[in-house]
Formats: C-alpha cells, structure tokens, sequence
C-alpha cells in the first residue's frame, strides 16, 4: 500500500445514504463523513457530536458490555476525530489496506485521515465493525499492482501453519461475515473441536501466539507483569483480521488442520 497526500484535493467518495438505507445509489446530504454499520450509512455533520454505543447517533446493539457512549466523531479546527469516551473497551483503528493500524483506548482519540477507516471492537462475546468514510481525506491509500485485493499478510510476525490455523478458528465468524457488522468469537472449546485438538493444547498454543505478537509489539495482548490479557482473543482477532494476516482465503487450513493433524511443535 502507498499513501499519499491529497494536497486538498478531494478523492473520489462513495455513494453515500441517510440512516436507514441500504446499499445507496446515491446521496445528497452533502455530509463530508459517513458512517457504514451493517449495510447502513449514517451522515456526521459538521459542528455536531457523533455518538456511538449502546445509545447516540448510531445505537450498535443492546449489549449490557458495550458503553452507553463509546465512540465520538466530530470536526475541531478542520480535523475530524475519533474519540474514545468509554472507560473500560478499546477499538482496533485500521485504514482499509489493514497497512496501519492503532489501538484506541478509553480517553484516547485518533485523526480520520483516510478515506475509509475501519473499526473493530469486542464487548462481552460479541466483536463488532464499522467503518467511517471521508469525501476528502487528508491521504489517499492506492493499493499495490501486486496486491489488488489488499489480502497481502503483512507484518513483521510469522506464523506457523498450527498457529495460523488457531488464528482462523477463533476468527472464521469475522471472515465468513458479509461486509460490516457484528459476529461472535467461539469459546476456546468450540475453536479447539474446530481444529480437532484438545483444549490444553488449545491454550498452550495460544499462549505462543499471543506471546509472538507481544514480542513484536502488538499491544492489548497481555494485562502487564507477564499476565496475558483477558480479552487476549478479542485482541487477537480483531488485529489479525484488521491487517490482514488472515483472510477469508485461508479458511480451508481449517479443514486441513482437522483431517491432517501436523506435529504438535509451534
């Protein structure tokens, strides 16, 4: 992926819709932001406050673990922001080539400087997905001659087939989902029946690769002191599918994995 300024030029924006519409043909709001969750597009007008949660501007879902208010996008000084206004959950921030990627913790906030601007977040079993949409970005992502589809694994972590397919497990609802919304991560033992293996060597590998990915700086893994994370899965999935170290095309090592078990090393 390359990024270049725009220089004030605007790019060339999707169609965009009021609240409520699915797959718009067109918009004439005139709204320089919008909002995709699940197929609908919600515009953000300049001098007002965006609220997202469980109330506000874009209601996501009644989940007594999503906050009330959660995320804010409004316009300051010609920059629009991304604020995290919770005080517990954290939102993985990524363009859409998955090239960049930030994690935005409660009280943090993050510029939209791209024309499409992924968000991934998990409350309680559910991890959710939207997207915003800028008409006149500050940069421009072009994608790659030799990576058309943006799908190319990125990254300074290497991951082995057995790790790769944990991944996918605990990952494959977010993959198989069409476009933006909400899915649910499988409990430990439902991804370890999934991969054929036995929950103890579930977690072990894990562990290893929550611990890999730690080591090369991907942070929201481990709780501090050499304690691995709580929400460690959550964390895992919403930053192996925002930078695309899966994608829906690796799906079949699934399938794979459980008909031909491998060594049990890492």
């Amino acid at each position: 992926m390359s990024i270049r300024s725009t220089g004030g030029e605007p790019a060339e924006a999707p169609t965009r819709a009021t609240p409520g519409a699915a797959s718009p043909a067109g918009a004439s709001d005139g709204a320089e932001v919008h909002v995709d969750f699940c197929g609908e597009w919600y515009p953000v007008e300049a001098g007002t406050v965006f609220t997202i949660g469980r109330e506000g501007d874009l209601e996501i879902d009644d989940n007594p673990y999503l906050h009330r208010r959660f995320l804010t996008i409004a316009s300051h000084d010609g920059i629009w922001w991304l604020t995290n206004v919770g005080s517990r959950l954290s939102a993985t921030i990524a363009d859409k080539t998955g090239g960049l990627q930030a994690w935005l913790g409660p009280g943090a906030r993050l510029p939209v400087v791209f024309g499409q601007t992924n968000i991934v977040f998990t409350a309680g079993p559910t991890t959710y997905e939207f997207s915003v949409h800028h008409r006149q970005p500050a940069f421009r992502q072009e994608w790659s001659a030799d990576d058309p589809d943006g799908a190319t694994t990125i990254g300074p972590v290497t991951l082995t087939e057995s790790q790769r397919a944990l991944v996918l497990a605990l990952a494959e609802p977010m993959l198989k989902r069409d476009g933006m919304g909400l899915s649910s991560i499988p409990s430990s033992a439902k991804a370890a029946a999934r991969l054929g293996w036995s929950i103890t060597k579930f977690n072990r590998k894990l562990d290893n690769v929550c611990d890999k990915l730690d080591r090369a700086g991907i942070s929201g893994l481990r709780g501090g002191a050499g304690r691995l994370a709580s929400n460690r899965k959550a964390r895992l999935v919403e930053h192996a599918v925002t930078t695309h170290l899966v994608t829906a095309r690796d799906l079949p090592l699934l399938d794979r994995v459980r008909d031909e078990p491998s060594a049990d090393a890492d």
